[in-house]
């Protein structure tokens, strides 16, 4: 129980910014509070803070102990509490991952909603377009379009399909022309998303078509892609979330439509040991909810 009471005295420091704001957190004298994390340090063998008289920082092993002791911590607590609760009584902290765009523009509805509910469940919402295992790098929640790639010890829930497509400004496809089959690619001005690379698949009757693009311009944040396309730079691969109002507003035309690219789905991966978490379940509950059985771009 000393190690679960210091873990605690440490996220709270860790949160709070300070000894002594920690200590009014957690309803102790500040004493208190520093034994605790001094008593977790010397049971680590480890430094957790940088002290000075300024400031308070964790350290690297810090953030690695904060990250992987919150779902630990938070675990506990869980079974300490009960399963049976209100969402007003739920009380947790959840390390989510979601992609940039899908985050900004359609899954922060659904954060802003759920903590609407669950007053006292605090996340922490990382914006990331990479695949993340979240065991290794300590997310509860990790959303994102995955391929094959699997994780060991996680929960995979697919949530909806992304459909994606190749489009270009009206402008760029009257200079340069229209591609006709995805080889005609290779002599195009190409947008790359660098998450998913320079190898663009197709489906074609006969079988898989993959083509390998020389991109004019790459970036790790799709929609600066779309805009780029929109100001005729070239031709992009785009998920259709993020390409549709210029769709209908004819500043993007679709290409290549009779050679689909094979959709991508989007889910969410929990460690396992995290997947039976009251606030865990109660969040893939409203992502599914939110998105399925069809998500609200497509609708």
């Amino acid at each position: 129980m000393d190690s679960y009471l210091n873990f605690k005295a440490f996220q709270a420091v860790a949160r709070a910014g300070s000894f002594s704001a920690a200590a009014r957190e957690l309803d102790l004298a500040a004493s208190v509070v520093t034994k605790r994390v001094n008593q977790l340090e010397h049971q680590l063998g480890a430094k957790l803070f940088r002290r000075s008289t300024r400031q308070l920082a964790l350290t690297e092993a810090g953030h690695r102990y904060l990250y992987r002791s919150r779902s630990v911590i938070a675990e506990f607590d869980d079974l300490l509490r009960g399963s049976a609760q209100s969402p007003g009584e739920v009380e947790d902290f959840l390390r989510i991952k979601a992609p940039t765009s899908l985050g900004v523009l359609y899954l922060r509805r659904v954060f802003d909603a759920y903590q609407a509910e669950f007053r006292k469940v605090r996340l922490e919402i990382m914006l990331l377009d990479r695949s993340v295992d979240p065991v290794l790098e300590g997310f509860d929640v990790s959303i994102g379009a995955h391929w094959a790639q699997t994780f060991a010890g996680v929960h995979e829930m697919p949530l909806c399909p992304l459909r994606r497509l190749i489009c270009a400004a009206p402008d760029y496809l009257a200079k340069r022309g229209r591609p006709e089959h995805p080889r005609d690619l290779v002599e195009h001005d190409c947008l790359s998303f660098i998450p998913t690379g320079n190898l663009w698949s197709f489906e074609d009757r006969h079988g898989p078509i993959t083509v390998e693009v020389k991109p004019r311009l790459t970036s790790n944040d799709g929609q600066m892609l779309v805009s780029a396309a929109v100001n005729g730079s070239g031709l992009v691969m785009a998920s259709y979330y993020m390409a549709k109002d210029f769709l209908r507003a004819g500043q993007l035309v679709p290409v290549l439509s009779n050679f689909p690219i094979p959709d991508l789905w989007i889910k969410a991966v929990t460690p396992e040991r995290r997947a039976g978490s009251p606030a865990v379940r109660a969040l893939l509950s409203r992502l599914t909810s939110f998105l399925s059985p069809v998500p609200p771009w497509e609708r």
